[in-house]
């Protein structure tokens, strides 16, 4: 799989990441590791967490997981949103509520609702110093390893950033050693703020990015047009900032297959135009999921799974080179069609 240095960390991991959010959440702890196993047997070498994910357990899951392929693989942790405070009470409703799914699948979706709201918390990141130190303690004894590649403040605003010692703190545990590099995290409507208001925080960034998204210029700094964002350019532009990008698929690829579903013209114009058979549901998966590899070359590309086969098959989507001019094509397409998607 193609490899690419991660951020300034001087360490090379693969465009394709691992996103670890359904850790210990959608599944225990046995299948969690299983499934970070097919990953890793699948090529990739990116895993991204976060404090809050698998109810506050999915980062000491990676962690156990490390012990083995530590060397071997690079790892992005967050700060920003804290994990859930009931985590003993949701630890053994999950061993309760397996049984019952079982015998009552239907049960799933409420379940689900009840988890989320025992999830929810008043307490928000400060974003000062002390916190953050805490946090990265926190982290680096879950993930069970002295060091974490790249540390992302999670969901940060531009109007969260006003204490500049956090930023003292992020140049110091790199100095250290602790972490390779920071960045921010955060939704896309978030990025041109941060990067005109608190460029120095920025090495890296990770927000969303679909084909489905306006066209911009790759080579762009600020990555947005400013007319889109309602942001001014700065008069000095940072450097360019290294970039990881989620929801490549989900809901961007439900609404693109209910579009094409919807529009059979369409689907047969396109799946003419790349040679790829858009009406099926997993060739436009793998197609968008590789315009998003081929789109953002310089960029680390995650995506969550729960099933090794989907894992396989989106690890073979990215080694697939015959893929890379239909990808292009049918982001050209979504570009110049956008009126009618």
């Amino acid at each position: 799989m193609q490899l690419i240095e991660l951020a300034d960390t001087r360490r090379r991991t693969t465009t394709l990441g691992f996103g670890c959010s359904n850790l210990m959440g959608a599944m225990d702890r046995r299948a969690s590791l299983a499934i970070l196993e097919s990953a890793y047997d699948a090529g990739i070498r990116h895993f991204d967490v976060a404090p809050m994910y698998g109810y506050g357990e999915a980062e000491g899951c990676l962690g156990e997981f490390l012990q083995r392929y530590r060397d071997h693989v690079t790892v992005t942790t967050k700060y920003g949103i804290p994990p859930a405070k009931k985590r003993p009470l949701i630890s053994l409703a999950r061993r309760v509520a397996g049984p019952i799914l079982k015998a009552v699948p239907s049960a799933k979706h409420r379940l689900a609702q009840a988890a989320n709201a025992a999830m929810r918390t008043s307490e928000k990141a400060t974003f000062t110093p002390q916190q953050a130190k805490a946090s990265l303690e926190c982290s680096l004894a879950a993930l069970r390893t002295d060091r974490i590649d790249l540390w992302l403040l999670h969901e940060a605003t531009a109007a969260d950033l006003r204490d500049e010692a956090l930023l003292s703190l992020l140049e110091e545990e790199m100095q250290q050693g602790t972490i390779g590099s920071f960045g921010i995290g955060s939704s896309a409507d978030k990025i041109p703020s941060l990067l005109v208001q608190h460029p120095a925080y920025c090495r890296t960034l990770q927000y969303e990015w679909s084909v489905l998204d306006p066209e911009a210029d790759p080579e762009a700094n600020p990555p947005f047009r400013p007319e889109r964002s309602g942001v001014e350019k700065p008069a000095v532009l940072p450097p360019s900032p290294f970039r990881i990008h989620h929801r490549a698929l989900t809901e961007n690829f439900r609404s693109l297959h209910r579009t094409l579903s919807q529009d059979k013209q369409l689907s047969q114009r396109w799946s003419a135009s790349t040679n790829i058979d858009l009406s099926n549901p997993d060739h436009l998966a793998h197609l968008m999921l590789k315009a998003a590899l081929v789109m953002n070359p310089r960029s680390i590309i995650l995506f969550s799974s729960k099933d090794p086969l989907h894992i396989q098959a989106n690890a073979k989507t990215a080694e697939d080179r015959t893929l890379e001019a239909p990808a292009r094509e049918l982001h050209r397409l979504v570009q110049t069609e956008r009126n009618r998607l």
